[in-house]
């Protein structure tokens, strides 16, 4: 279900200028707040998301920016239509809103008929091993390059059941499906490359 859309012209013209597309997973209220509410480097991914939007913003010619907003249930942090799950970042006119019931961005969304399957997508937000992995791993399985950048998704620490229990600290969480992703075949990029993403290579 999409809540905010552009005709398909202008989504045509977008894409076929940069052939790009920047994918914001989830930034929303509840996944930026202050913890336990929030992912543990809130305000540093935060600080890092705004980069990436300014600088695809900037960029000449722009990629296609899609905001994807999850779906909660009754009474959870980002239920529809509570503070927490509205947007941290306005989407400009020009940017669509994709509302989504499940981690995979793709699933039961009319994502995959506004991304073509040979456009590169650099992917950005929460959580790194919800949404971010089941999304990267599903473009992927479309034929779409995929960018994941360090330091610009995120998730929570994670309490372990097994093994005499536990913590697992979401940076190693992040660090563990970056891996897995790369080895999938998504390129992983620094902050430090954030200048070059989004023009001509």
């Amino acid at each position: 279900m999409a809540t905010k859309s552009l005709d398909s012209t202008s989504i045509r013209a977008i894409i076929g200028a940069s052939r790009r597309v920047l994918l914001l997973l989830d930034i929303q209220v509840a996944m930026l707040a202050d913890p336990p509410i929030g992912v543990p480097e809130s305000q540093s991914v935060k600080h890092n998301l705004s980069h990436i939007i300014t600088h695809a913003r900037n960029a000449k010619p722009p990629p296609l920016i899609i905001h994807v907003r999850n779906t909660g249930d009754l009474g959870e942090p980002d239920e529809p239509g509570t503070p927490g799950w509205q947007l941290i970042f306005p989407p400009a006119p020009n940017e669509p809103v994709i509302d989504k019931l499940k981690n995979n961005a793709f699933a039961g969304t009319d994502l995959g008929d506004i991304v073509p399957a040979d456009a590169e997508i650099v992917v950005a937000g929460f959580q790194t091993d919800y949404s971010i992995r089941a999304t990267c791993s599903s473009a992927l399985g479309r034929g779409n390059e995929v960018l994941l950048i360090k330091g610009a998704h995120a998730t929570y620490d994670r309490i372990e059941v097994l093994h005499g229990g536990g913590i697992t600290p979401a940076y190693r969480i992040e660090a563990e499906i970056e891996a897995e992703l790369e080895e999938a075949g998504v390129h992983l990029l620094d902050m430090k490359d954030l200048p070059d993403i989004f023009t001509d290579r």
